[in-house]
Protein backbone atom coordinates (compact mmCIF):
# COMPACT_ATOMS: atom_id res chain seq x y z
CA UNK A 1 0.00 0.00 0.00
CA UNK A 2 0.67 3.49 -0.55
CA UNK A 3 0.30 6.84 1.96
CA UNK A 4 0.82 10.23 1.23
CA UNK A 5 0.81 12.64 4.04
CA UNK A 6 0.72 16.60 4.00
CA UNK A 7 1.92 18.96 6.21
CA UNK A 8 2.50 22.92 6.79
CA UNK A 9 -0.95 24.10 6.59
CA UNK A 10 -2.11 26.80 9.15
CA UNK A 11 -3.77 30.25 9.86
CA UNK A 12 -1.67 32.94 7.68
CA UNK A 13 -2.60 36.38 6.67
CA UNK A 14 -2.87 37.95 3.79
CA UNK A 15 0.08 38.59 1.92
CA UNK A 16 2.43 35.75 4.63
CA UNK A 17 3.37 32.45 3.00
CA UNK A 18 3.11 29.16 3.79
CA UNK A 19 4.96 25.87 2.67
CA UNK A 20 3.44 22.66 2.24
CA UNK A 21 5.18 19.02 2.33
CA UNK A 22 3.82 15.80 1.15
CA UNK A 23 5.55 12.69 1.68
CA UNK A 24 4.68 9.41 -0.10
CA UNK A 25 5.71 6.02 1.54
CA UNK A 26 5.01 2.51 1.76
CA UNK A 27 5.84 -0.09 -1.35
CA UNK A 28 6.73 2.29 -3.93
CA UNK A 29 8.87 1.12 -7.15
CA UNK A 30 8.53 4.65 -9.19
CA UNK A 31 6.82 7.71 -8.67
CA UNK A 32 5.34 9.86 -11.91
CA UNK A 33 3.69 12.77 -11.88
CA UNK A 34 2.68 14.15 -8.50
CA UNK A 35 0.51 17.45 -7.53
CA UNK A 36 -1.64 19.67 -5.44
CA UNK A 37 -5.11 20.07 -5.25
CA UNK A 38 -7.75 22.24 -3.40
CA UNK A 39 -11.45 21.99 -2.01
CA UNK A 40 -12.88 25.34 -0.45
CA UNK A 41 -16.03 25.00 1.26
CA UNK A 42 -19.20 24.60 -0.55
CA UNK A 43 -16.88 24.09 -3.42
CA UNK A 44 -15.35 21.15 -5.80
CA UNK A 45 -12.17 20.13 -5.51
CA UNK A 46 -9.76 21.61 -8.04
CA UNK A 47 -6.45 21.48 -9.75
CA UNK A 48 -3.60 23.71 -8.24
CA UNK A 49 -0.30 22.40 -9.95
CA UNK A 50 1.30 19.47 -10.89
CA UNK A 51 5.46 18.44 -10.96
CA UNK A 52 6.81 15.83 -13.58
CA UNK A 53 10.45 14.81 -13.91
CA UNK A 54 10.71 18.20 -15.68
CA UNK A 55 8.01 19.74 -15.98
CA UNK A 56 5.84 22.50 -13.82
CA UNK A 57 1.95 23.46 -14.72
CA UNK A 58 -0.04 25.96 -12.67
CA UNK A 59 -3.76 27.02 -12.84
CA UNK A 60 -4.04 30.25 -13.47
CA UNK A 61 -5.18 31.73 -10.39
CA UNK A 62 -1.65 30.36 -8.28
CA UNK A 63 0.93 31.82 -11.10
CA UNK A 64 3.27 33.82 -10.05
CA UNK A 65 2.77 33.15 -6.28
CA UNK A 66 2.99 29.19 -5.72
CA UNK A 67 5.82 27.06 -6.67
CA UNK A 68 5.93 23.33 -6.61
CA UNK A 69 9.03 21.44 -6.66
CA UNK A 70 10.06 17.86 -5.39
CA UNK A 71 12.47 15.99 -3.79
CA UNK A 72 12.50 12.23 -5.40
CA UNK A 73 15.54 10.92 -3.06
CA UNK A 74 12.55 12.21 -0.40
CA UNK A 75 9.53 11.11 -2.15
CA UNK A 76 8.24 14.89 -1.33
CA UNK A 77 6.57 17.24 -3.16
CA UNK A 78 6.43 20.40 -1.92
CA UNK A 79 3.91 23.65 -2.53
CA UNK A 80 5.51 26.97 -1.46
CA UNK A 81 2.85 29.20 -1.19
CA UNK A 82 3.25 33.38 -1.43
CA UNK A 83 1.33 36.51 -1.41
CA UNK A 84 -1.50 34.35 -0.45
CA UNK A 85 -5.43 35.76 -0.44
CA UNK A 86 -8.18 34.63 1.51
CA UNK A 87 -9.25 33.25 -1.46
CA UNK A 88 -6.88 30.85 -1.27
CA UNK A 89 -8.32 28.89 1.75
CA UNK A 90 -9.43 25.77 1.38
CA UNK A 91 -7.97 22.00 2.30
CA UNK A 92 -4.97 21.29 0.48
CA UNK A 93 -4.47 17.43 -1.27
CA UNK A 94 -1.47 15.77 -2.21
CA UNK A 95 -1.38 13.61 -4.87
CA UNK A 96 0.76 11.38 -6.82
CA UNK A 97 0.64 8.44 -9.37
CA UNK A 98 2.93 5.64 -7.94
CA UNK A 99 4.05 1.71 -9.30
CA UNK A 100 4.67 -0.49 -6.93
CA UNK A 101 6.32 -2.82 -8.90
CA UNK A 102 8.14 -2.86 -12.10
CA UNK A 103 5.01 -4.82 -14.13
CA UNK A 104 2.13 -2.99 -12.82
CA UNK A 105 1.56 0.48 -14.06
CA UNK A 106 0.99 4.10 -12.04
CA UNK A 107 -2.37 4.51 -9.70
CA UNK A 108 -3.07 7.77 -8.24
CA UNK A 109 -3.16 8.22 -4.56
CA UNK A 110 -4.63 10.74 -2.36
CA UNK A 111 -3.40 12.23 0.71
CA UNK A 112 -5.69 12.79 3.66
CA UNK A 113 -5.59 17.20 3.54
CA UNK A 114 -4.23 19.93 5.12
CA UNK A 115 -6.03 22.76 6.02
CA UNK A 116 -4.84 26.48 4.61
CA UNK A 117 -7.05 29.61 6.01
CA UNK A 118 -5.75 33.03 5.22
CA UNK A 119 -7.72 35.18 7.03
CA UNK A 120 -6.50 38.91 8.83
Amino acid sequence: QVQLVESGGGLVQPGGSLRLSCVASGTIFSIGAMGWYRQAPGKQREWVATIGSATTMYTDSVKGRFTISRDNAKNTVYLQMNSLKPEDTAVYYCNARVAQSGSNGLSAYWGQGTQVTVSA
